[in-house]
C-alpha cells in the first residue's frame, strides 16, 4: 500500500513503529469530553482497533493499532465528536484538517477547583477556534492560578489565571489568616498595619490565596479577570526551558490576539529547512531576537492599563553540549 506519511500526519494519524499500523488522535480542546462521545471511540477501539485507548498527556485520546486502508471509514465514525467540540474543519467527514497545532490543553478550572481564577475550558475552546487547524507547531496550556497544575510554563503559550483580590475592610475581624497563608504559601504581598490588611500589588501574584482563606468573606475576586501569559517554554532535545512572564495582569482579548499575531512571525521567520517544515517557536525567538517577536506578538494589541509587559526576557534552561 503506498502510504503518503505527510497527509497521514496532518489528518491526526500517527506514523507508528508497526509499517501497517496507525493511530488516530482525538483532539479535546479544554481537555473536557461529554461521556456520550465515550461510546464511539470505544466502537473504534474495539472494531477497527486492538481495543485499548491511549489517554494522552495533551488531554486527547489516541486509538491505536489501526488499520491505513480504514482510515476513511474512521474519519467518518469520529464525526460527531469533531462536531460536538465545535472543532474547524475543512471538509466534513474528512476527519481533521491538521495535527500541528497540538490540543489546546487546560486544568479543571473553577467549575470544580477552590483555587482556579477562571474557566479554563471555556477559554481553552475560545483559543481553539482562533487558531486550529494549522500545520505550525504551536503549544498552548491554561492554568487556573499559580499552582500550575496543567505545567503551562512547559509550552509556547503558558497562560496563568489571576485575580486582584478586592478587601472589605468591615467584614475583617483582624485574624491576620490571610496574611499568615500568604507568608507560608505565596510570597507575602499582605501586612497588618492600623488594624486592617495591606496588600503590595508588586508583591501580589493574583493567586487568590487570601480569598479562600478568610473566614469572613473580607477578601473577593475581582470582578474582571485578569491573566500572566508565560512563553516559549519547551521539552526536546536541544535547549529544554520553562516559559518566562511576557505580560502579567493581561485580559483575555489581548492573549488570544497575540497567540493569533504569532502564526504571522512563524510564517515569516522559520526555517524554511526545519525537519519536517516543523520548528519550535521559541527557537525562533532565540534566532531573530525577543525584540523582533514583541513588536509582531504585540500587532494591533491594546493593553489595557494595567498590564505589564516585560521589557526583555532572558531565558537559561538546559543546554547540552
Amino acid at each position: 500500500m503506498d502510504i503518503n506519511t505527510k497527509a497521514i500526519k496532518k489528518n491526526a494519524f500517527r506514523v507508528t513503529k508497526h509499517r501497517s499500523k496507525t493511530a488516530l488522535r482525538v483532539r479535546v480542546p479544554g481537555g473536557k469530553l461529554p461521556v456520550k462521545y465515550f461510546a464511539i471511540l470505544a466502537k473504534i477501539a474495539e472494531e477497527y482497533g486492538n481495543g485499548k485507548v491511549h489517554v494522552t498527556t495533551r488531554q486527547g485520546f489516541e486509538i491505536p493499532d489501526l488499520d491505513f486502508n480504514k482510515m476513511d471509514e474512521i474519519n467518518k465514525l469520529i464525526q460527531p465528536i469533531i462536531e460536538g467540540l465545535n472543532i474547524n474543519q475543512d471538509e466534513i467527514g474528512k476527519g481533521y484538517s491538521a495535527a500541528g497545532t497540538r490540543n489546546v490543553t487546560s486544568c479543571v478550572g473553577n467549575e470544580v477547583c477552590p483555587f482556579a481564577n477562571y474557566n479554563t475550558a471555556k477559554f481553552a475552546k475560545r483559543i481553539e477556534q482562533a487558531i486550529f487547524p494549522n500545520d505550525y507547531h504551536v503549544k498552548v496550556a491554561l492554568t487556573g492560578c499559580p499552582n500550575d497544575c496543567i505545567k503551562a510554563r512547559m509550552h509556547d503559550f503558558g497562560i496563568l489565571g489571576m485575580t486582584e483580590p478586592q478587601y472589605d475592610k468591615y467584614r475583617c475581624v483582624g485574624c491576620q489568616a490571610c496574611v499568615n497563608n500568604c507568608k507560608k504559601r505565596a510570597t507575602g504581598a499582605l501586612r497588618f498595619e492600623n488594624f486592617k490588611v495591606i496588600r503590595d500589588h508588586e508583591k501580589c501574584i493574583g493567586c487568590g490565596e487570601c480569598v479562600g482563606k478568610c473566614p469572613t468573606g473580607a477578601w473577593t475576586r475581582s470582578k474582571e479577570k485578569y491573566y500572566k501569559l508565560a512563553i516559549m517554554g519547551r521539552t526536546g532535545k536541544k535547549n529544554p526551558r520553562l516559559a518566562e512572564d511576557f505580560i502579567k495582569w493581561v485580559d483575555e482579548d489581548s492573549i488570544v490576539k497575540i497567540i493569533v499575531n504569532t502564526y504571522d512571525y512563524i510564517y515569516e521567520y522559520i526555517d524554511k529547512d526545519a525537519p519536517g517544515g516543523k520548528e519550535h517557536i521559541g527557537y525562533i525567538v532565540d534566532r531573530t531576537g525577543y525584540q523582533e517577536f514583541k513588536k509582531w506578538a504585540l500587532k494591533d494589541v491594546n493593553l489595557k492599563e494595567k498590564a505589564e509587559l516585560a521589557k526583555n526576557i532572558n531565558w537559561s534552561g538546559i543546554k547540552y553540549k
